[in-house]
């Protein structure tokens, strides 16, 4: 068997393929219990979809959880995908050793200093939430789902003005959900 040219597309098909065997067993926690592969994918069509071709940042998008909610590391990430796609990578990683409400305080207050890939992947991250929200809504209180829209509006406005229809599209969600 060959190896395949390291191209731009098989680099994202190999980021695909990664993050969903790595992600093979989990779920989202929406009311369908979505394969959990289809978040991460579809944070990246957010991004195609809104203009960006840089395929680093869309493999930092497919693999913006894997450290994050897998057995994943910095390390292979690197190996794998390279020094720069790991950095996005860990700059859209929280830190899961925290409680939840100071991973989400450090989401907002650490979003300007992130690099214009990160805050990218973050706004789609946020949009995509947004959007299973409608869809799909998990088992959460109405003051709760409030909550999680104003959250993913702070740290929107923080990652904002890098790319103009990331910033449409989350404004939309967020004026859908409110």
């Amino acid at each position: 068997m060959t190896t395949p040219p390291n191209t731009d597309l098989a680099r994202l098909i190999e980021a695909a393929s990664f993050a969903a065997d790595r992600h093979r067993h989990q779920r989202r926690k929406d009311a369908d219990a979505t394969p959990y592969i289809n978040h991460p994918l579809e944070v990246a069509n957010i991004l195609a979809q809104s203009g960006v071709d840089d395929v680093d940042v869309l493999i930092a998008a497919v693999l913006h959880d894997t450290v994050e909610d897998t057995c994943t590391t910095f390390g292979e990430v690197t190996v794998k995908f390279g020094q720069r796609v790991r950095g996005m990578v860990r700059e859209v990683t929280d830190d899961k050793r925290l409680p939840k409400a100071e991973r989400k305080r450090l989401q907002v207050l650490n979003a300007l200093g992130k690099s214009d890939g990160a805050k990218m992947i973050k706004i789609a991250d946020k949009i995509a939430n947004l959007r299973d929200l409608k869809s799909s809504p998990p088992d959460w209180s109405e003051a709760r789902v409030t909550a999680y829209v104003r959250f993913a509006e702070d740290v929107g406005q923080g990652c904002g003005g890098v790319n103009a229809r990331l910033d449409r599209l989350l404004s939309e969600h967020v004026r859908g959900l409110a």
